[in-house]
């Protein structure tokens, strides 16, 4: 996709500064990503896509994210249905204590409380519509939201992309009768998510310091949260540790990590294909 001479012409009329060069960026797996000079000096970040309605939604977590002012995420400039235009955030070398201080801003920003499970609008997860919007009953009931809006909504589209064998739609009916109890204990108010946080979803900026960004943003559990840090190897053990003596963690979460991981798993095997089929199965049965 070429760089768009309208876009173009709307950003400069926004901002009110012309735009000098940009170059396109790689790594993106959506969108056409491009880093915009303006004759000023500043730098943006631009994303396009001709199908890009996920950038209004892109735009309203990472503005959720600022509200908690616990770390740090990249401000938006300016947002449209085909693209969205960002601060440039120029990468850095991790600082020292770089995972310590990243633990200890995340539990922070876990502390950040919301009057009810979900968000005011659905958005996205991956490319997959994320469902957020709860009815009455699960305002206030966690284990009703997360079960529904998250397990049971992944589990219906695997059952439409034909992923939903016999044995895991009879591990999933197990796991509704048995999910009061896995999650007995661990009651918590709504507390702001990043919602999608692996190693692709933050930065290093030019301070060293961690940066969120790509949010698929939800108020929920914040063990939700770190059981998604944990599906692709995990971060290092200092986050954890900084986290944990920050923000105290219930007992048991290690038990109830595999619950939240299913979630992330369900997309990715209803994204990705049967690859991902064995590894949903596996979580199911480790409490069956």
């Amino acid at each position: 996709m070429k760089f768009d001479s309208r876009i173009e012409s709307i950003i400069e009329n926004h901002t009110g500064s012309r735009i000098d060069s940009f170059h396109s960026l790689s790594g993106g797996c959506i969108s056409n990503a491009y880093k915009i000079k303006f004759i000023s000096g500043i730098n943006a970040f631009l994303k396009m896509n001709p199908d890009g309605s996920m950038f209004r939604k892109e735009a309203n977590g990472l503005n959720e994210l600022g509200k908690a002012k616990a770390i740090r995420v990249p401000k938006v400039i300016l947002c449209a249905d085909d693209f969205i235009l960002m601060e440039f955030i120029e990468e850095g070398s991790r600082s020292k204590t770089f995972f310590k201080d990243f633990g200890i801003n995340f539990a922070r920003l876990h502390q950040f409380k919301g009057e009810y499970f979900g968000f005011y609008e659905d958005n996205f997860i991956g490319s997959t519509i994320q469902k957020n919007i709860p009815d009455e009953k699960e305002k206030l009931n966690w284990i009703e939201f997360y079960f529904g809006k998250r397990i049971l909504f992944q589990y219906k589209l695997a059952e439409k992309n034909g992923y939903a064998s016999a044995e895991l739609s009879s591990g999933i009916k197990k796991l509704e009768i048995k999910i009061e109890y896995i999650l007995k204990g661990s009651e918590e108010p709504p507390s702001l998510l990043h919602g999608d946080l692996w190693s692709g979803n933050y930065i290093s900026d030019e301070k060293g310091n961690a940066c969120l960004i790509d949010p698929a943003v939800y108020y929920g559990h914040r063990e939700a949260d770190l059981a998604m840090t944990k599906l692709f190897g995990g971060f290092a053990g200092e986050f954890y540790s900084a986290y944990n003596e920050y923000f105290p963690l219930k007992p048991g979460y290690e038990y109830r990590e595999n619950i939240y991981k299913l979630y992330h798993v369900l997309n990715h095997l209803n994204l990705f294909g049967s690859g991902y089929y064995a590894h949903a199965v596996q979580l199911v049965r480790s409490y069956l």
